[in-house]
């Protein structure tokens, strides 16, 4: 096959949302692909797309339809020749792409953890009884909610820098943030309390940047195809499948992470926990890495067995 040319008369484009850390993923696959094949700067345009889920900041995202609220928007442009490939967050990503779109390639995953954010307190367990403690995700609240029931839990909307701002206004006492984003960000001092996963598992896919392309397209297959990570693509294969098996949407509080171990073997946990954090189910499997997508269904299968039709209602 030819390698694909691209060049500042036809280059090539990457969309993204267009926050901070979307553009600095969009950048680093920029980047990735630069160093690949030879290619310089000139020969890629980033497209920054404005999604749903960046327009309606005033409303919980379970309100206003969960997954997909970050990337429809993206996709429709792909999908008509817009872009040429699609640069995504996975942990926004639903777990069905639209007719005719696949992912393809995942980058080296970050940091999966999710860290504690107060300009007061030093961790979850530090915040004094009754204190704001301002989310927008589902997983987060819940699962603080588990260990700390006495808190108040408020909605907290925006990129990074909204987010650290709302904090210094008061608006809450503390918040969480991925790892990962923080990273990516050149923020690696905010997230020096970084919380384990055995404490605070995280969401499916977290730290991961995916890219989607149309079916079909052999230049952006062949370009692509140096950059994509296989232990991240295993690793997300089984918590993705996990998230399959339970519907999973930002309406679900859902964790899970599969780590790679020695000798071809993965091991996956997930959790489910009532938006009220009253209850907890969790899970664990351990095979090899060619069960991946096996053990991520199976153990969706067992968590809703355990939690019964109506545990998210």
């Amino acid at each position: 096959m030819t390698e694909p040319t691209f060049s500042p008369d036809r280059p090539l484009r990457l969309g993204t949302r267009g926050s901070p850390l979307a553009v600095a993923q969009a950048e680093e696959t920029r980047d990735r692909l630069m160093a690949a094949h030879g290619l310089p700067q000139a020969a890629f345009e980033i497209v920054a797309i404005k999604t749903t889920g960046d327009r309606v900041q005033d409303r919980a995202l379970s309100e206003i339809g969960g997954k997909g609220l970050f990337t429809k928007e993206i996709e429709e442009a792909l999908t008509s020749g817009a872009i040429d490939l699609a640069v995504h967050s996975m942990k926004d990503m639903p777990v069905e792409q639209p007719q005719g779109l696949a992912l393809t390639c995942y980058l080296p995953r970050e940091d999966v953890r999710d860290a504690f954010i107060s300009l007061e307190f030093q961790g979850l367990e530090d915040l004094p009884k009754g204190a704001v403690l301002g989310s927008s995700s589902l997983r987060r609240r819940a699962q603080a909610l588990h260990r700390r029931p006495d808190l108040q839990v408020v909605e907290f909307r925006g990129n990074v820098q909204t987010r650290l701002r709302k904090l210094g206004d008061g608006v809450a006492a503390a918040t969480f943030l991925a790892c990962a984003g923080l990273r990516r960000l050149g923020m690696d001092d905010l997230a020096e309390r970084a919380i384990a996963p055995e404490t605070m598992l995280p969401a499916v896919a977290q730290g991961a940047i995916g890219i989607e392309q149309r079916e079909g397209d052999a230049a952006v297959s062949a370009l692509l195809a140096p950059l994509d990570h296989a232990d991240t693509h295993l690793r997300l294969t089984a918590e993705r499948a996990f998230l399959a098996g339970l519907d999973g949407s930002c309406r679900t509080p859902i964790g899970g992470l599969a780590e790679l171990l020695a000798g071809g073997r993965l091991r996956l946990r997930g959790e489910i926990i009532r938006p009220d954090g009253s209850v907890r189910h969790a899970t664990e499997r351990e095979g090899p890495v060619s069960d991946a997508a096996a053990m991520g269904a199976d153990a969706a299968a067992e968590l809703r067995g355990l939690g019964g039709p109506d545990f998210f209602a």
